[in-house]
């Protein structure tokens, strides 16, 4: 050991020239000795504008503000309006030195503006890094998430969590393609099938700004039509941006637009391509290279430049709900978009909501529909079973299956695939008593029984196995089910029809094609499989199921729905037909006989008129403990014509049992509504308010409550 450690000392004493030679060139280089990283003690501050203004990550409303930093002169360059920033959040007035505040924890910030002179009086903090140079916050972008802000009741750093995405290093260095030149205007082609639709296309070549509610025939070409708006938009010299419900007709757009545009054109945001690939594109984007974009709900806040069109596609459907704070809606913040950007607007769909109504009726938006002829040419035939025709009929009786429906599936699969929608997911979802039809529930939670596939009985709440069940009301052993699901229809039919093969699409696999050959698809609401040549039938089963939700919206939903499956259906000329196994004279089915989307909805607003519920009145829903919710209402300051509803129980969600997001938390709850005239009102309760559930507000010492701006389900 001694001649080893003898060894080690002889070479570092008797180091070559070389190695000595770059020490002491090291040594001269050496800069003098920087100021403290993070801290900057003694650096010296930027010779202009030597203020910055930050908007720190804090999401609770009482912090939703801009603070003041320093600017270090070595900062001075890369700290730009716009970039991403770390700065030192918390310390106290005491913790000053050098006049310069010191402590605090490092949190993350966008710089918002660059200033000569603070109005705080008092000494300011100084920036502790430049998280990167590449700004990703413009003006434009920032005075859109103040307005969603506003709108929601919630915090400009929750909502700019939506807008901004992470950042990615690895994305962030690659520099993005040089802007294509703007292409040719497209020509009309199927739009001709509308009565304004030239029309609108050639508005927003010209640079126009139409803003319609477009009520699309049923067919494949929607997608087609979708991208020749986008074309003559970017024809126009102006940007555009489609945002969609999911990725499966993201996949349908982004196909159509590559098909009439070419490569390089458009952009796809979506959840689904990972962190470094959407940001890549977010950039492209950001910087100008491309000027069309498609995505999800995430791409509503895009920063297009030159915004001359906005696209909702189907805006009835709950994926265009962001479910974290402030859960902001895709449709309100378009609107925000089109208002701010006085750029085009387009509100798509098979059906219409009451929302998009509203927007006709007031005069904000025109109608772009296809005149009746066409329509019907376009639809499939409807027929009806209602409950008469079902006490009536042995077959459905026996197997739950009409004989109009096993007509129309036999006469259906000579020609091609049939369509059969199930409202459930899974085996027999729901089980009943045979002789008095209580629902079967749990002996330990109450929770719903469900049958599995070896027919053993399980409590979808607390999944316990129920092995000797009987009921408590009549006390009877037998079971029938109250509910069949996707998997059990798909096995009933299988038997019915043993030749012909039986697929599936719902929740554990969706699907998004289908061949033309004979085959029956069974699939969930929203989950339906797109057929080459489309279906030659369908089935709505249990239609009943889905206008029985305790829900304001249950009717329009389940006409939604039925839409969206009937328009996969060929039209009535090439013997499409459609099967609804509903009551015939509520007013959806009928709605649906008729192909009259439009109509239904008017016809639903002017009820919700009368009653001045949403959307011709704004609401927000607020929920908490009882002593919580009262402290709310005492302290909270509404507009005159504000009328509060409640405060009413909410159902009691176990800690541990899922949840529907935004739902309040686990625990006993009550909750109350207030319209109109509350949306985008900050509603605080003391001092302090937590603003990270939803826009959530509570007073110091207090349990807080949570506040949902128009929430999209009123029970």
């Amino acid at each position: 050991m001694s001649s080893a450690n003898g060894r080690g000392e002889g070479d570092a004493e008797g180091a070559p020239p070389e190695q000595l030679a770059l020490i002491r060139e090291g040594v001269r280089q050496a800069r003098a000795p920087k100021a403290k990283p993070r801290t900057w003690r003694g650096a010296a501050l930027a010779k202009e504008l030597p203020v910055a203004r930050v908007l720190v990550d804090k999401g609770v409303l009482h912090l939703d503000r801009y603070f003041d930093y320093a600017v270090p002169e070595e900062l001075d360059a890369q700290a730009q309006p716009g970039v991403r920033v770390r700065v030192r959040f918390g310390a106290g007035r005491h913790r000053v030195r050098d006049g310069r505040r010191e402590g605090g924890g490092l949190i993350d910030g966008f710089l918002v503006e660059r200033l000569a002179e603070s109005d705080y009086s008092g000494p300011l903090a100084a920036l502790a890094q430049v998280v990167s140079p590449e700004p990703v916050l413009g003006p434009e972008l920032l005075g859109l998430t103040r307005a969603v802000a506003d709108r929601y009741a919630g915090s400009l750093a929750d909502v700019l969590q939506l807008a901004v995405p992470p950042r990615n290093a690895r994305a962030e260095a690659k520099p993005s393609a040089a802007p294509l030149p703007a292409p040719d205007a497209p020509a009309a082609e199927s739009w001709t099938r509308y009565a304004r639709g030239a029309a609108f296309l050639e508005s927003l070549a010209r640079g126009g700004s139409p803003r319609a509610v477009w009520n699309a025939l049923p067919g494949p070409e929607w997608a087609d039509e979708l991208a020749r708006a986008v074309g003559a938009t970017l024809a126009s010299g102006r940007g555009a941006l489609v945002v969609v419900p999911d990725g499966r007709t993201v996949s349908r757009v982004d196909a159509a637009l590559t098909s009439l545009l070419g490569e390089g054109r458009h952009a796809v945001l979506t959840a689904e391509a990972g962190p470094e690939k959407r940001y890549r594109e977010w950039l492209a984007v950001r910087r100008g290279s491309v000027r069309a974009v498609v995505g999800t709900r995430a791409a509503m806040f895009a920063p297009v430049r030159d915004l001359g069109l906005v696209v909702l596609w189907d805006d009835g459907d709950g994926s265009h709900s962001e479910p974290h704070a402030p859960q902001p809606h895709a449709r309100e913040v378009l609107l925000l978009r089109a208002a701010h950007d006085k750029c085009a607007f387009l509100l798509g769909s098979w059906s219409c909501t009451v929302e998009a109504a509203q927007l006709v009726e007031s005069g904000w938006a025109l109608p772009l529909a296809a005149e009746r002829d066409q329509v019907r040419a376009s639809a499939p035939l409807v027929r009806t079973v209602g409950d008469g025709d079902l006490a009536r009929d042995e077959a459905a009786r026996a197997a739950r299956l009409p004989t109009l429906a096993w007509q129309v599936v036999r006469e259906g699969l000579r020609h091609g695939p049939v369509l059969v929608q199930v409202p459930r997911r899974g085996y027999v979802p729901r089980m009943a008593c045979a002789q008095c039809r209580a629902p079967a529930r749990c002996r330990h939670c109450a929770g719903p029984l469900e049958a599995q596939d070896a027919g053993a009985l399980r409590c979808t709440w607390c999944g316990r196995d129920e092995a000797a069940w009987h009921c408590p009301e009549c006390g009877g052993f037998r079971l029938r089910a109250q509910v069949v699901g996707a998997r059990r229809t798909a096995e009933e039919l299988g038997r019915a029809f043993p030749a012909v093969p039986v697929r599936t699409s719902g929740r554990e696999q969706v699907l998004d094609t289908v061949p033309g050959a004979p085959a029956l698809v069974v699939s969930t609401p929203g989950a339906e499989p797109v057929a080459e040549g489309g279906y030659a039938a369908a089935l709505l089963l249990d239609g009943w199921a889905m206008l029985s939700r305790p829900d304001l919206r249950a009717g329009e939903e389940a006409l939604r729905r039925w839409i969206g499956a009937s328009a996969l259906v060929r039209g009535q000329g090439a013997g499409g037909t459609v099967v609804v196994v509903a009551e015939p004279t509520l007013r959806p089915v009928q709605a649906l006989v008729r192909w009259d989307p439009v109509g239904h909805a008017v016809r639903e607003l002017a009820e919700r008129a009368e009653l001045g519920f949403p959307p011709v009145s704004r609401m927000a829903a607020v929920s908490g403990t009882a002593e919580a919710l009262a402290g709310f209402l005492a302290v909270v300051e509404l507009p005159g014509d504000a009328e509060v509803l409640g405060p009413v129980p909410l159902p009691v969600t176990d800690a541990g049992r899922p949840r529907r997001v935004g739902a309040p938390p686990p625990g006993g709850a009550v909750g109350a509504g207030a319209r109109p005239g509350t949306a985008g009102e900050r509603c605080r309760t003391g001092g302090r308010a937590e603003g990270r559930a939803g826009g959530a507000d509570g007073a110091r010492g207090s349990e807080p409550v949570r506040i949902r701006i128009d929430p999209p389900d009123i029970g």
